[in-house]
């Protein structure tokens, strides 16, 4: 047997890499090859392309890599369609991964998608493209598996790894001292994003959100966690720019212990907002698109919910106030953030909501995603049933 599967980006990449150790305990030998990072190469991946080659977010950002993401998807298939696989994995980039598993799928060989693409909030008329590309789809999250069913999609419910990762109690204090921090400082932690492009449009406002913040707020001190030396040299330019007087501590590559330091979260919406719930922070949560990209979006009606945060979505309330495109600046982002310094009450509340969510979310998932995938292969006579 031999299984291909390709992953975009590092969040990818760790789903990837739990993924195969737990199929590695069924089939010790059996090989992959594709593409991913560093986790999934050190679990025996033959890799195809650097990761990074497909690590672009938003209609417009990918026009100008369009040529070369097509390129790559075209040997890819060339390759597989040649001498197929008996498996094929698509870790999200449903953009790229799902043209691959339609065209593997009608070729006879299996197909599963891992981490729903968000139907369920935009642009609701890929659940098609889901039944058309994959025989079976890894669902993260527990409301999915219900929307892609009644939609004739098959979907297992598996958990995300981040749940059982994270604790339940945050050490506060371990991390502040980890950080240089005092114990009773006030501190918000600011994460504006992991790709250069979610940097460059929120590092304005949330940094002149931050020094508004520190004004009003004596003492404040503000972390900020970055995933790698690119970003960080982006960020102190832009500091440099907008906050020049506002000492900003880095954390790198160390999200959870800025978020496990943090009393509030001014973050960019994405994994950083469930992150969040399950540090058990408040948060308020901001973000600005390309600016054509949100016209096309709102003009062509692709998004659905009343919530874009994914911890808003979890908690099945608006416990982290959204600020999206326009409504991303200071004027409303201070007051939301003020609010949550000065309400513990409040705080107190959202964080056993929180708690709530975590605990129902627990569950080990690379284990979960292995056993769905080895009765899918003995559905398909790859392997014995078990």
């Amino acid at each position: 047997m031999r299984i291909a599967i390709v992953a975009a980006e590092p969040s990818g990449d760790q789903l990837g890499a739990g993924l195969m150790r737990a199929l590695r305990e069924r089939l010790p030998d059996v090989p992959f090859e594709g593409i991913g990072g560093a986790r999934m190469q050190a679990v025996g991946m033959q890799s195809l392309a650097p990761m990074e080659t497909l690590s672009v977010m938003g209609l417009v950002e990918v026009l100008a890599h369009l040529p070369g993401l097509l390129r790559l998807r075209r040997s890819l298939l060339a390759r597989w369609l040649a001498d197929p696989p008996e498996l094929f994995i698509g870790i999200d980039a449903p953009d790229f991964n799902f043209p691959v598993e339609r065209r593997l799928r009608a070729a006879g060989v299996a197909t599963v998608h891992y981490v729903s693409p968000t139907v369920w909030a935009w642009r609701e008329g890929r659940v098609q493209t889901v039944r058309e590309s994959t025989d079976l789809l890894l669902s993260i999250f527990p409301f999915e598996p219900e929307f892609l069913e009644s939609r004739g999609a098959h979907a297992v419910y598996v958990g995300h790894r981040l749940a059982a990762e994270m604790p339940l109690e945050p050490d506060r204090q371990g991390a502040r001292q980890a950080l240089g921090l005092g114990p009773e400082e006030p501190v918000l932690a600011v994460l504006p994003g992991s790709r250069k492009g979610e940097v460059e449009r929120l590092a304005r406002p949330f940094l002149q959100s931050a020094s508004a913040c520190a004004e009003q707020l004596p003492g404040l001190r503000v972390v900020t966690p970055l995933v790698n030396e690119d970003l960080r040299l982006l960020w102190r330019a832009e500091c440099a720019r907008y906050a020049p007087d506002l000492e900003v501590i880095e954390a790198m590559q160390d999200s959870r212990s800025a978020l496990a330091a943090a009393d509030v979260v001014l973050t960019a919406s994405g994994t950083a907002t469930f992150e969040a719930l399950l540090s058990k922070r408040p948060m308020v949560v901001g973000y600005k698109l390309n600016s054509l990209t949100y016209w096309l979006a709102r003009s062509l009606r692709l998004v659905s919910l009343e919530h874009v945060a994914m911890a808003n979505l979890l908690a099945g309330e608006g416990l982290a106030p959204e600020f999206i495109q326009g409504a991303c600046e200071p004027e409303q982002l201070v007051p939301a953030l003020m609010g949550l310094f000065s309400d513990p009450e409040r705080v107190e509340a959202i964080q056993r909501r929180y708690a709530e969510v975590h605990r129902e979310m627990i569950m080990d998932t690379d284990r979960r995603a292995a056993e769905a995938v080895l009765e899918l292969l003995a559905e398909r006579g790859l392997m014995a049933a078990q």
